[in-house]
């Protein structure tokens, strides 16, 4: 009896440590899939965006920017990420900003969005994410 309680205890203290771990690769599962899908035409299969993404184009846009390191996602808060990423860039670049980057609130569902960013996020060297995470505070 004392041994079953002691061997019940010990599987709930695993369960509520790497459950989180779970739910986390799934959600990372689940992002990259999702970038897969919706990102990747344009921001690349690597995260590693368009050549020349800081010249604009003929048309005045710019090229999509890597998702990697050698971007600049990593510089904004996941607030700014997901609202970006659902609403698209004109709140917060100006409504005469133009870009091919859509908004995908009537393409995503919001938890899709999250695990987006947060598959971005997991490739990350943890300089960048530690930059990243005190960004999101």
């Amino acid at each position: 009896m004392i041994a079953a309680l002691i061997g019940a205890a010990i599987i709930a203290a695993l369960l509520v440590l790497e459950f989180p771990r779970l739910r986390e690769a799934r959600q990372i599962a689940l992002g990259q899939s999702v970038y897969a899908a919706n990102c990747a035409s344009c921001h690349g299969k690597q995260l590693e965006g368009q050549p020349d993404w800081q010249t604009p184009l003929p048309s005045g846009r710019l090229p999509a920017p890597p998702h990697d390191a050698s971007g600049h996602t990593w510089h904004h808060s996941d607030e700014v990420l997901f609202n970006v990423t659902r609403n698209g860039l004109k709140p917060y670049a100006g409504e005469n900003y133009e870009s091919d980057m859509p908004a995908f609130a009537g393409t995503l569902k919001d938890d899709e969005i999250r695990a987006a960013i947060e598959f971005i996020k997991s490739t990350w060297p943890e300089r960048e994410r530690e930059y990243q995470r005190q960004m999101t505070r």
